[in-house]
C-alpha cells in the first residue's frame, strides 16, 4: 500500500516564517499588502492568506479598543435599555463578515479578562465565536470545563460546533465536554433515545448550572446566512420564515417574544433546553448587524443576557425599535 505523503514543497501558507514575516510587516511596519508582495517576492493574494492564517492560529492576535464616546454612549444606553451588566459595542462593520469578525475579536478579549479558572463554560457556535479565538490571549484555567450546549455537522464548516468547543478548551487549558449528537435527528424519538441512553444526558445536568453560557444568534429569513438554514431542508425552512420565525439559538427557532416555534422539526434539534441558558451565571451574547437585532432581542428575551457584544449597527437597530 502507498504511504500518503506530504508535498516535496510545503505550501506558502503552512511556512512559518514566511507567514510571520508577512504579519510582522503589516501589523508593525504598517506596510500593505501589495508593498508586502513585493518584499516577499510573492503575489497579493497569498499575501492575504498568509495574513489571515496567522489570525487563525493566534500567532497574530489582536486587541480591540472600544472607545469613542458615540460607542460609549450606545452601550450605556443598551445596558440601561435592557438591564444588562455590561454592553460592549464595536464599530459598524461595512458586511455582515466583517461583523463576525470585528465582534469576535471584542468578544476574545473579554472572555480574556473575564474568564475564572474552575469554571463551567458552555458555549454554542457561529462565525463570531470562532473569531473570538484570535484575540484569546486567557490565563491557563486548567480546573474549568469547556461544554458544547449543541450537535455537530457532519461537513464541518468553519464554525461547526464540535470543532469550536475543544478549540476553546485547548486555548484555556481547560476540559472539554463534547456534545456527541448531529445538530437535527431524523426524529424527535431519536432525540429523546440519544439523549436518555447515549450519555447526553450528563451534557444536560452540566448546562443546567453553568456558570458561563456564551454563544452567538442569527436572523431568520431568505437573506440569512446561519447554519440553519444549511442544516435543515430549504422547504422546511421556508414554513419556518413564513410561521414567524426572528432568531435562530443553536437552530432552535423562535420568534419576536423569544418562544421557540411550534413546528415538529424543532423536536428534532439536538442542544440542550434553552431554559439551561437562561439558569446560567452569566449569559454572553456576542453578534453583530444591524439586521440581528430583532434576533438579539428574541434571545434576550428567552434567556436573558449579561454581557452583549455587538456592532453600532446592531446597537442602534436595537435601541430604534425597542
Amino acid at each position: 500500500m502507498a504511504r500518503l505523503r506530504k508535498p516535496a514543497v510545503p505550501l506558502i501558507a503552512e511556512d512559518a516564517t514566511i507567514r510571520l514575516r508577512a504579519a510582522w510587516l503589516y501589523y508593525d511596519r504598517k506596510m500593505t499588502q501589495r508593498e508586502i508582495a513585493e518584499e516577499l517576492g510573492v503575489g497579493r493574494t497569498t499575501v492575504t492568506r498568509l495574513l489571515d492564517e496567522a489570525l487563525k492560529r493566534a500567532e497574530v492576535q489582536v486587541w480591540i479598543n472600544e472607545g469613542g464616546r458615540e460607542r460609549t454612549d450606545l452601550a450605556l444606553e443598551l445596558e440601561r435599555r435592557f438591564q444588562l451588566d455590561e454592553a460592549i459595542v464595536v464599530p459598524h462593520a461595512p458586511s455582515e463578515a466583517d461583523a463576525a469578525r470585528s465582534v469576535g475579536l471584542a468578544l476574545g478579549k473579554f472572555l480574556s479578562e473575564g474568564l475564572l479558572d474552575g469554571q463551567s463554560i458552555g458555549v454554542g457556535w457561529g462565525r463570531t465565536l470562532t473569531a473570538s479565538l484570535a484575540s484569546l490571549r486567557p490565563a491557563t484555567n486548567a480546573r474549568s470545563r469547556v461544554v458544547s450546549l449543541c450537535g455537530g455537522v457532519i461537513e464541518a464548516p468553519d464554525d461547526n460546533p464540535t470543532d469550536f468547543s475543544w478549540r476553546l478548551a485547548s486555548r484555556l487549558g481547560a476540559s472539554c465536554l463534547l456534545y456527541p449528537a448531529p445538530l437535527l435527528v431524523d426524529s424527535p424519538a431519536t432525540r429523546r433515545a440519544l439523549r436518555e441512553r447515549c450519555g447526553l444526558d450528563r451534557a444536560e445536568r452540566i448546562a443546567g448550572s453553568l456558570d458561563v453560557a456564551l454563544f452567538s444568534v442569527g436572523e431568520v429569513g431568505t437573506a440569512s446566512t446561519a447554519l440553519s438554514r444549511a442544516v435543515l431542508p430549504a422547504s422546511i425552512y421556508a414554513e419556518l420564515v413564513a410561521a414567524g420565525g426572528t432568531c435562530d439559538l443553536m437552530c432552535n427557532i423562535l420568534d419576536a417574544e423569544g418562544r421557540t416555534l411550534d413546528h415538529p422539526v424543532m423536536d428534532c434539534v439536538m442542544s440542550v433546553d434553552l431554559e439551561a441558558l437562561a439558569r446560567a451565571g452569566h449569559v454572553v451574547i456576542a453578534t453583530g448587524g444591524p439586521g440581528r437585532a430583532p434576533a438579539i432581542r428574541a434571545a434576550i428575551r428567552r434567556v436573558g443576557c449579561h454581557t452583549l457584544v455587538t456592532d453600532e449597527g446592531a446597537a442602534l437597530a436595537l435601541l430604534q425599535a425597542d
